[in-house]
């Protein structure tokens, strides 16, 4: 792992507003770690000591109805922090973090963050930015959820998911999901997500190929989205 100051992954975050100073602290006292596929990195109910930064792959944010079911909240990027609301407002997580492919993260104890949010105006007000922005997202969510039938919400998703991850030259997402998390993003059955992508297949707007999905028309899935 790099040192904080050299990390080029600081720069898609909150970080990029400490001094240089800040940062070599940040690097004497973080901890690096690899993450398996599926790993759990943080569990709801669970006190988080500090923030992860992820330095490499992806995860699920994700939390546990009451019936049992998970509902995917929202995919955690590289260049992504975590924890840092429970961090800041002192509370057990309510979410669960899981690794969707094999990661990178590094683990920033919650004194340092606190002290430089304390000291720092810019970088507490870009960790304000980003907590902002996740609110809006919980909120667009809500109301995708109640007003919004399933095959809109594919739909979205699936161009949410070509302007996050990108595809490749053959238009394959460059994120490989299960079924199950799919469905689990959309909330809905993983029968009803199986039954709606191979809808969209015949209907010549993506392809499949196991886990490689391919956006073929994403003037329809604009249109499918909007309700048309």
């Amino acid at each position: 792992m790099s040192k904080c100051e050299q990390c080029i992954v600081r720069q898609l975050n909150s970080l990029n507003s400490l001094s240089k100073e800040e940062l070599i602290k940040i690097s004497s006292c973080k901890t690096s770690r690899k993450i398996k596929k599926g790993e759990v990195i943080f569990d709801e109910g669970e006190h988080l000591n500090g923030v992860y930064c992820i330095s490499d792959g992806v995860c699920k944010v994700s939390k546990m109805s009451s019936n049992g079911r998970e509902q995917i909240i929202h995919l955690v990027n590289k260049g992504d922090i975590l924890g840092e609301r429970s961090l800041i407002s002192d509370e057990i997580s309510n979410l669960k973090a899981t690794a969707i492919n094999d990661m990178e993260i590094c683990f920033i104890p919650r004194d340092e963050i606190i002290k430089d949010l304390k000291q720092n105006s810019d970088f507490s007000m870009n960790v304000l930015k980003d907590m902002a922005l996740s609110l809006k997202n919980a909120d667009n969510l809500i109301v995708d959820m109640a007003q919004k039938t399933v095959k809109q919400r594919l739909a979205e998703m699936l161009l949410n998911l070509n302007e996050k991850f990108g595809s490749n030259i053959d238009n394959v997402l460059n994120i490989h999901l299960s079924r199950e998390d799919i469905a689990n993003i959309i909330g809905t059955a993983t029968e009803s997500a199986i039954r709606l992508l191979s809808e969209f297949k015949k209907d010549e707007i993506i392809s499949l190929k196991g886990k490689n999905i391919s956006l073929l028309d994403t003037q329809k899935l604009k249109k499918i989205a909007q309700g048309f």
